[in-house]
């Protein structure tokens, strides 16, 4: 028994100063939308816009700009399909609405085929200090109305989310 102490004792000390003092250093934890909230998103903007007689479609990204849910209103341009995408990604790696980067446009990233839209559009999904990601719409001739109805998306969950 005293052997198999000697043996215990040093080899537990060993593994206690080999740990990290605290775990959580070793990972992040993030807020992410669940899907059912992103396609929420995503209906609501598509309605938002419907109901001013454009058919759009939008795109909801997470925090690292992958699409999480896209909706195309029947008649929406099939180019809307990836500006829409391109939005919500430039959005949220910018961490700004569409409208407050459009003065970007003429940015050598623009050129490089990174999948950047510096447009109006788009709007962050944002609550307690926090970023779940980003919504970007496209298929109305003005980019603001992109950006009314994506912040109507957003406002369509702004209160849960803030319950949070």
């Amino acid at each position: 028994m005293k052997a198999l102490s000697r043996l215990f004792v040093p080899a537990a000390l060993a593994m206690a100063v080999a740990l990290p003092a605290k775990a959580e250093d070793l990972a992040i934890t993030q807020s992410v939308l669940t899907l059912s909230a992103a396609q929420k998103v995503a209906q609501a903007a598509v309605d938002a816009c419907s109901d001013m007689g454009i058919p759009v479609t939008a795109t909801v990204v997470d925090r690292n700009g992958l699409p999480q849910a896209q909706l195309r209103d029947t008649t929406a341009p099939y180019v809307s399909w990836d500006i829409s995408r391109n939005k919500a990604y430039t959005a949220v790696q910018f961490g700004a609405k569409g409208s407050d980067l459009e003065g970007r446009a003429n940015s050598p990233l623009q050129s490089q085929e990174l999948g950047v839209a510096f447009m109006a559009g788009s709007v962050l999904i944002q609550a307690g200090g926090k970023t779940y990601g980003a919504v970007g719409v496209s298929g109305a001739p003005d980019g603001m109305d992109d950006e009314k109805c994506a912040a109507a998306g957003v406002e369509s969950i702004q209160m849960d989310l803030e319950m949070m």
